[in-house]
């Protein structure tokens, strides 16, 4: 059943957050491969269309930080609310965080539409072809992003109410409609005209658009917390400002992130448009530690939020500690991926062999940072799920921001564009260590 809820209150911990987090990971993946199914039909286009998506992609990216604020501060108050016993204050939660999503939502696709010259201008790409395809992207991708931004915001509050799965089926429906359009509308398939890069923004949004109606599917029927949400009733100021207060710093910190690799993007294409090409296929692949850290920290923030409401102390403990063992095992898996095998996983995205020993380095690079990530991102979701989002906000924003310094150092010297890679991964290495230095302290003198 797809509405019956996790109980994360009662009995063995790893059990209980190891059912919660799998459909988060299985939605992560289903994430990842919605992206990575983009970019191998993309890549076919060859790597003047992978530096457009990559140029756009990058303010689908910091729409994703932006949706942070209602997704964040929805799912911590509402798993608070739901683990307290206080149903009717958890549904006012939900229903103000979708509000804000909404609103965000369409005044971001209205900001898109109407500055897309502009915001693609910022890379100072080389070519005209490859600036025109990435207008476009960005016009239909985040015209439209209000899909994206509720089905966050739903991912969010059925996760913080113990349910991961709906998401899973969401997503995974969303993929297969992705799966059959992308060909279809890149190449012109049948009736289909040629659209290509503009026929991937197109898949894109429709499988976003599909997401959206499965969750709604569900909402409708959902007898415990959505029965009691009126979407249309006025919003109330003291719920928003207590979603501002827990979520805003995690939308500071994911748009100053987004911000910093934007700079990074602008670095990276003084090398040339391919090494934009590059730069994207290779965050595309290294989204395979990526997402599911980040799946896998959702999970430990609703299971830590529900027992913070509950007071139940030692099984935040325990359920941290659970959490940590089971992510250094897939950060250690995702380092050896990426560093024994970097020439074959890049040949599946561009087969231009002059730009193999680019991705090659790239891989191996970031390959050394996957388990420090990996710890980052599920220590950032404990501590959200405690409603501390400050210490990873500051953590994210003081060493990603030194990526900037530190990328020119290095790349002005014999290092060139490895020199940009290298800032990447140390400063991940840094966060992951610092991150959850700080939590384990926080627990000893706190909890």
């Amino acid at each position: 059943m797809l509405q019956k809820n996790l109980d994360l209150l009662h009995g063995p911990v790893l059990p209980a957050l190891t059912r919660l987090a799998l459909p988060i990971m299985g939605t992560s993946f289903v994430q990842m491969a919605y992206n990575m199914t983009d970019m191998l039909w993309i890549g076919r286009l060859g790597s003047d269309a992978v530096a457009a998506v990559g140029a756009s992609g990058m303010y689908m990216w910091l729409a994703g930080g932006v949706a942070v604020m209602p997704r964040m501060g929805g799912q911590v108050k509402t798993g608070h609310a739901m683990g307290a016993g206080q149903t009717g204050e958890a549904a006012v939660y939900a229903r103000t965080a979708l509000q804000m999503g909404i609103l965000a939502g369409l005044l971001y696709g209205i900001i898109a539409l109407l500055f897309s010259g502009p915001l693609i201008g910022f890379f100072s790409l080389h070519s005209s072809r490859i600036v025109a395809d990435a207008q476009s992207y960005l016009q239909i991708t985040c015209g439209l992003v209000v899909f994206s931004f509720i089905n966050q915001v739903l991912t969010g509050i059925t996760t913080a109410m113990g349910n991961s799965r709906i998401s899973f089926l969401a997503t995974s429906t969303g993929l297969v409609a992705n799966i059959i359009l992308d060909p279809v509308l890149i190449f012109g398939i049948g009736p289909f005209p040629e659209l290509r890069v503009a026929g991937a923004a197109i898949a894109t949004v429709t499988a976003q658009a599909i997401v959206t109606v499965v969750f709604l599917a569900y909402v409708l029927r959902e007898p415990s917390l959505f029965r009691h949400i009126r979407i249309l009733e006025r919003p109330d100021l003291a719920h928003i400002r207590e979603i501002v207060q827990i979520g805003l710093p995690s939308a500071l910190q994911n748009m100053a992130f987004t911000g910093i690799s934007m700079i990074l993007t602008r670095l990276v294409a003084t090398f040339g448009d391919a090494a934009v090409a590059v730069q994207r296929v290779g965050s595309q692949i290294e989204n395979i530690s990526w997402v599911t850290a980040e799946g896998f920290g959702a999970a430990v923030n609703a299971f830590l939020a529900q027992n913070l409401g509950a007071g139940k102390k030692d099984r935040i403990r325990k359920g941290y500690r659970a959490a940590l063992a089971a992510i250094f095992v897939w950060g250690l898996f995702c380092t050896f991926l990426l560093m024994v095998l970097p020439a074959p996983i890049f040949r599946l995205f561009i087969q231009e062999e002059e730009l193999l020993p680019m991705g090659v380095n790239y891989l191996w690079i970031l390959g050394i940072s996957q388990l420090f990530m990996c710890v980052e991102l599920t220590t950032a979701g404990a501590f959200s799920g405690l409603g501390k989002t400050v210490p990873p906000s500051v953590v994210s924003i003081v060493f990603t921001a030194a990526r900037i310094p530190l990328a020119f150092l290095l790349s002005s010297t014999v290092l060139g564009l490895n020199g940009v890679w290298w800032s990447v991964s140390l400063s991940s290495v840094v966060k992951g260590v610092v991150l959850c230095s700080w939590f384990l302290f926080y627990l000893k003198k706190r909890l």
